[in-house]
């Protein structure tokens, strides 16, 4: 069973980076393809990205393609998404995913079987 710890996030002005990290423990982190979603609030979850279990192929969705980075390193278990030219439409809860089926996941939430606590990341323009 992988558990999937985040960290990072925060208070953030426009224009602003953030990096947030997810750590895996419990399996074998590159077993697994990742992702990133958030939600806003009164908002669906929505995708953000993915990335292989390699890390060789990576996915965005338009609204923070080119702003942010999704990245892994197997060595320590941890994916991470970094956010450039933050934006106050930004501001949601973030969470990781890991799904050990696919070598790259799809931005469908339903095919990742485990979650991070999810992280706070608000924006102020």
């Amino acid at each position: 069973q992988v558990t999937l710890v985040q960290s990072g996030g925060g208070l953030a002005q426009a224009g602003d980076s953030l990096r947030l990290s997810c750590v895996a423990s419990g399996g074998t982190f590159s077993d697994h393809s990742m992702g990133w979603f958030r939600r806003a609030p009164g908002k669906e979850r929505l995708f953000v990205a993915a990335i292989s279990k390699s890390g060789d192929m990576t996915y965005y969705a338009d609204a923070v393609k080119g702003r942010f980075t999704i990245s892994r390193d197997n060595a320590k278990n941890t994916v991470y998404l970094q956010m450039n030219s933050l934006k106050a439409e930004d501001t949601a809860i973030y969470y990781c995913a890991a799904n050990p089926n696919a070598y790259v996941s799809s931005s469908d939430s339903t095919v990742y079987n485990h979650w991070g606590q999810g992280t706070q990341v608000t924006v102020s323009s």
